[in-house]
Formats: structure tokens, C-alpha cells, sequence
């Protein structure tokens, strides 16, 4: 049954701010899907370890401002870094278990000197590899004060079963050149992370899944105000203006005609469990397909650099 895969969304909080304790979390939901038979299993924009909350709600634009130097450092700090093994325990599991994993991180890597941190997401297959680790392009709005942009490196597909899957974060699914990269590479599952909101999935899930004949498969995390561990640096400044609610989910799956499969899913925390057959895939290509027979290269085509980029390069 290679056209029949089993997916999980894993609609979750992070420990914000706290590597060690929210990779706990995504090792437990790695195990909970393993036991379900699923195959792939999808977490959140950054959920490790978590979305920048505190910069629209703590002045974050202030210039040279302390609260917000102290906190990105105490970010930076809890970043992930693959290079010194931070994700080995996830590859194990998903070795373990055989199930293929999409993860959203904030990265930290030392090949851009190790102190600026990057939107990526990762994929690891199910022999537990790292295949591909794709720096989100174009930090949105306030993010800009964080995150660093990324490159074209990232912008991969990956066979699982008999399909050809991808991704990209948040507002990256908006551009539609990356959307194009990944089409001409063959997706036909295409997995798309937010840090949360249902104003983010309910509109632009739909459309990527119509306009490419795919699946598409977006994952959101959860915060609330309580969610802000007591140990968070200067908590009672980003408290002060904190909604009760800063990601309500929205996580959801469209099929490849753009009508849903499951709708968005609100205020719910958990793994969100189904299967998706491939047939349908070939099946809506057959009155469009954007890179096939719909196509015309002749006329348009686009160019990506998947060059890794680096301020320095060594000559040996």
C-alpha cells in the first residue's frame, strides 16, 4: 500500500523558551504517533523553542533597548544547534520507530558563526537522517528583529512512499517563486508550519493545495498566556500586554482539488491523525499540473541558488 500514507499533525505548546524541556514534549509525541502507525509526523514553526512572542508586545523596534537584548540572548541561547548533536535524540526515535519527521526549530548553526539564529525546518527521514534543513528565506515583520534570512539550500523534496514531499514556513507559503522551486522538483505533499493562528492556515492551505494539485498539510502550535514558564527573563514586561490567547492552532489538511480534508483545528491540543492516498494526486493533475503539461519553459522559467551561504569561504 505505497499510496496510502499515514500522517500526524502535532498541535502542541513548547516549554517556551526551554530546549530541553520542549524536545521532551516532541520526543513524547514522536512516540504517541509511532504508536498510532504513523508514518510522518509534522510539528510547528520554531516550536523548539518557540516563536518570538515577546517582541510585539515588549517594544521589540526599541532601539538598544536591555529587556529585549536580555531576552534574545536568553533565546539565542536556547536555540538549537545540529552540529553539536541537539537533535540526536529525535533522529534515534525516529529511526526507532521508522516515521519520518518534519520539525520546526530555531536554529543556531555554526557554519554563520554560531550567534545568530534562523526559522528552519528540518526533515529527517525515517532511518533517522537529516535530509534537509531549510532556513526560512524571509523573516515576517517583527520576526526581522531575531531571525536571520535564509538561503535557497533548504529548498528540497524527499521521497516517502510514493510521495514527493516539502515544505516551507509561515509566510514563506505566500511567495510563490519557493512555491514554484519546490513544484519543479516534483511535490506533491507539501507541509506547511506556522508558530499558530487560524488567520494563518484558513485561506493559504486551500490555495497551495488547488493551485498545485497536492496535499497540503499545515501545522500550527499552540500558546496561551499561561503558557510563559515563570522563569521566562522579564515576564512581568511581556505579561503586561500578553492576550490570553498568542496561537490558537488552525492546524489542517486540504487534498489535492483544494477542498478540505480536516479543517482547521482550534484550541486543541494533541495529535491530529489521517491517511492520504496518492491516487488522488494523479488524479486532480490530469485538467492541471503547474509544472507538466500546464507549463510552458519555453517562456517562463525560474532560476534558484541552492548554494549554503557564508561570509567567509576558505581556499585550502
Amino acid at each position: 500500500m505505497q499510496n496510502l500514507l499515514k500522517v500526524a499533525l502535532a498541535q502542541i505548546s513548547p516549554v517556551w523558551l526551554n530546549k530541553a524541556e520542549t524536545l521532551k514534549k516532541v520526543e513524547q509525541s514522536i512516540i504517541e504517533a509511532s504508536k498510532e502507525g504513523c508514518e510522518l509526523i509534522v510539528f510547528g514553526e520554531g516550536l523548539i523553542p518557540g516563536y518570538p512572542f515577546w517582541l510585539a508586545l515588549t517594544d521589540g523596534a526599541e532601539w538598544n533597548k536591555d529587556v529585549n537584548k536580555e531576552i534574545h540572548a536568553h533565546y539565542v541561547r536556547n536555540a538549537v544547534t545540529i552540529e553539536d548533536g541537539d537533535l540526536d535524540s529525535i533522529c534515534k526515535l525516529a529511526k526507532l520507530n521508522k516515521i519520518a519527521i518534519y520539525l520546526g526549530i530555531i536554529e543556531r548553526p555554526l557554519d554563520r558563526g554560531g550567534h545568530s539564529v534562523y526559522a528552519s525546518l528540518v526533515y529527517i527521514n525515517e532511518a533517522g537522517e537529516i535530509k534537509s534543513v531549510h532556513r526560512k528565506l524571509q523573516p515576517t515583520y517583527d520576526e526581522r528583529l531575531t531571525w536571520s534570512p535564509g538561503d535557497g539550500n533548504g529548498l528540497q523534496v524527499h521521497s516517502l512512499k510514493e510521495f514527493t514531499v516539502g515544505g516551507l514556513n509561515c509566510w514563506e507559503n505566500w511567495m510563490p517563486l519557493p512555491r514554484a522551486a519546490l513544484y519543479g522538483l516534483g511535490e506533491n505533499l507539501h507541509i506547511a508550519v506556522w508558530p499558530g493562528g487560524y488567520h494563518n492556515t484558513k485561506d493559504i492551505t486551500r490555495f497551495i493545495a488547488r493551485e498545485s494539485r497536492s496535499f497540503v498539510i499545515s501545522v500550527s502550535s499552540l500558546m496561551n498566556k499561561e503558557d510563559f514558564p515563570k522563569s521566562t527573563p522579564h515576564l512581568d514586561k511581556i505579561l503586561e500586554k500578553s492576550p490570553n490567547v498568542l496561537a490558537n492552532g488552525g492546524s489542517c489538511i486540504a487534498g489535492p482539488d483544494g477542498e478540505w480534508i480536516i479543517e482547521p483545528v482550534l484550541n486543541k491540543s494533541g495529535l491530529i491523525i489521517e491517511t492520504i492516498d496518492f491516487n488522488r494526486v494523479y488524479e486532480e493533475r490530469q485538467n492541471f499540473d503547474p509544472v507538466g503539461h500546464y507549463s510552458r519553459p519555453d517562456v517562463t522559467l525560474l532560476s534558484v541558488n541552492t548554494e549554503r551561504q557564508s561570509t567567509v569561504k576558505f581556499n585550502k
